[in-house]
């Protein structure tokens, strides 16, 4: 439930992510949703990969395709968040009630800050071990996958983690470098195996691959022009994405 209470808390502070989920439940189409919302298709997309990675489990049911641009339904543990916004909404009005001046809730609307980081997967602490001045983090996504983060022992103890802390790992998308699963990995750096749901090609820059987890989750990685076909890489192919511990930064949810 802490888990489920702070995602609520998300969408109370990004509106129209919660009015898309309100939407998906109504239409059934990301499309459709996406439109109601007031979002275009890929801020849509973008949305649920996000909530998605947020959540032990999946919130949103996607089919990729189909009619309208592909189907989607809310997961039961997206109609336990639906349930819950809506209880936080007859709250929030007592508790905006409470603040004694505009000053207070723009400092709380500091201490609520987004992140760029496309990649933002919740994870549990299993093991920390000194890496020098640093601490090594063995951690635990939804599915059992396992990655490791390397930072600071003064971070360590800022967050105040410990085994079992519930964590969010942030990924910069061009931080992810994709290959096949013929190709050797490399045993010094985090990989994850996905399937590449989807490219988004760019006319100036690289491209934007979506990668789906069998958690459910999914990555974002920015590929330069040429490296698909360079690494013969193409929609719907299993792939691996690597990345090192140093390159995993660590959230917690206050």
């Amino acid at each position: 439930m802490p888990l489920l209470t702070a995602l609520a808390q998300h969408v109370v502070r990004r509106p129209q992510r919660m009015a898309l989920l309100e939407q998906i439940a109504v239409q059934g189409s990301i499309t459709r949703a996406a439109k109601a919302a007031g979002l275009s298709y890929k801020a849509a997309w973008d949305a649920i990969d996000e909530l998605n990675n947020l959540a032990e489990e999946p919130l949103v049911q996607r089919t990729v395709g189909g009619k309208g641009g592909g189907g989607a339904r809310l997961s039961a543990a997206g109609e336990r968040l639906l349930a819950l916004y809506k209880r936080l909404q007859s709250l929030q009005a007592q508790v905006l009630q409470a603040a004694e001046s505009d000053a207070d809730l723009h400092l709380l609307g500091r201490l609520l800050l987004r992140t760029s980081a496309r990649n933002q997967l919740s994870g549990r602490v299993r093991a920390i071990q000194a890496h020098g001045r640093n601490d090594l983090l063995d951690i635990e996504l939804p599915g059992g996958a396992r990655i490791q983060a390397q930072i600071t022992r003064d971070s360590t103890a800022k967050l105040e983690l410990a085994e079992g802390s519930g964590v969010v790992a942030l990924i910069k998308a061009g931080w992810l470098q994709l290959s096949p699963l013929s190709n050797a990995a490399d045993p010094q750096r985090n990989q994850l195996h996905g399937w590449i749901e989807q490219i988004l090609p760019a006319s100036d820059g690289p491209s934007e691959v979506r990668i789906g987890l069998a958690s459910g989750q999914t990555l974002c990685a920015l590929v330069a022009p040429g490296e698909l076909e360079a690494q013969q890489l193409h929609a719907g192919d299993p792939v691996r994405a690597q990345f090192a511990a140093d390159q995993v930064l660590l959230g917690t949810q206050a």
